[in-house]
């Protein structure tokens, strides 16, 4: 019975996935940087990071309803639903800013280690991490306190991203060093470090918590998928060049990657060790991060346009091109009726 359940469902999700395509596009005002969004679908809201800020957006009508400033290089949004808060990593300063769901206002300001980059809320022990890049640390929080109530330090290399199971561990991805790590988020000390390859970079992860399957998005190309329970990469697939974010959706059984070259690969789940790629979506250039909003299945992608790189100079090698002023977006995909 089981087995024609989940058949039923992937025969669902493979109808969803059909023809993924563009049915909004929500400006955002700034010309300045961005990294990742998050949605709490409860509230219909979408948590944009914006460089000095977070943009809030009513996902249902599209508009802006508030911003929460004095982000300083603002990488990642986290929920507590329960604790009535919201936590982001600032990067430069290497600081949490703690602000109300309601009235957005910030409570407090925490400091943790250098250059923090995701942050989650962990259901289970009910504290929030943080991945400290530049201190090769993991800081825990007390949502309630607001303080850093442990640590987990020489992490041996540049922590990425992370996931909680909703059992009490953590899943990161160990960015240089091809491998993703499971911590106890109790007694925070690592239990298991786990190779990827032919993953490269992993840098983005999502998981399927019913399946206990890990979805991890790799630079080099590919999109691994990893047993939970023992590490095991059971299945690898191809996806599209600079991937910055990965979702699941449980209930249509997809996995999404989006990738700075414009793509989104859509990946069917047919069983738990069994995959497909189904659709490879053109999005925008730049459009590397996402947010999934369970409800009604859409995908927001945050995008801008560029202008031509200037010429390298030997004090400037790597020259960045410049944002063309108000071309910053929210990109709403919808799978097809």
């Amino acid at each position: 019975m089981k087995t024609i359940l989940f058949g039923l469902l992937s025969t669902i999700a493979a109808l969803a996935a059909d023809n993924y395509s563009l049915i909004k596009r929500i400006p955002i005002p700034g010309d300045y940087g961005w990294d990742y969004l998050a949605v709490d679908s409860a509230a219909r809201r979408l948590y944009v990071s914006h460089d000095k800020e977070v943009v809030v957006v009513d996902t249902d009508s599209s508009s802006i309803v508030g911003t929460i400033p004095n982000g300083r290089g603002v990488h990642g949004i986290a929920i507590a639903p329960e604790f009535g808060r919201g936590f982001i990593t600032n990067g430069q300063p290497g600081t949490v800013t703690i602000f109300d769901l309601k009235t957005l206002k910030t409570l407090d300001e925490v400091k943790v280690g250098e250059n923090p980059n995701c942050v989650l809320f962990e259901p289970k022990t009910k504290r929030i991490f943080t991945a400290d890049r530049g201190s090769q640390r993991v800081s825990a929080i007390d949502p309630k306190s607001g303080k850093v109530i442990g640590t987990i330090e020489n992490m041996g290399g540049k922590v990425e991203y992370a996931v909680a199971d909703g059992e009490g561990h953590v899943f990161m991805n160990m960015q240089d060093r091809n491998t993703v790590v499971k911590l106890d988020a109790q007694n925070l000390k690592v239990l298991a470090t786990w190779p990827l390859a032919p993953c490269e970079q992993p840098t983005s992860i999502a998981m399927d918590r019913a399946g206990k399957r890990l979805f991890i998005g790799c630079r080099s190309g590919v999109m691994s998928v990893v047993n939970a329970t023992n590490g095991k990469v059971v299945d690898t697939l191809p996806i599209g060049k600079s991937v910055d974010a990965t979702t699941f959706d449980p209930q249509l059984h997809l996995a999404f990657n989006s990738n700075g070259d414009g793509t989104l690969t859509v990946t069917k789940q047919e069983s738990v060790d069994t995959y497909r790629v189904v659709e490879n979506v053109k999005t925008q250039t730049s459009a590397r991060t996402m947010a999934l909003d369970p409800k009604t299945h859409k995908i927001f992608l945050a995008a801008a346009e560029y202008e031509p790189a200037p010429p390298a100079t030997p004090g400037q090698p790597r020259a960045r091109a410049k944002m063309v002023p108000g071309s910053f977006t929210i990109l709403v995909f919808a799978p097809g009726k």
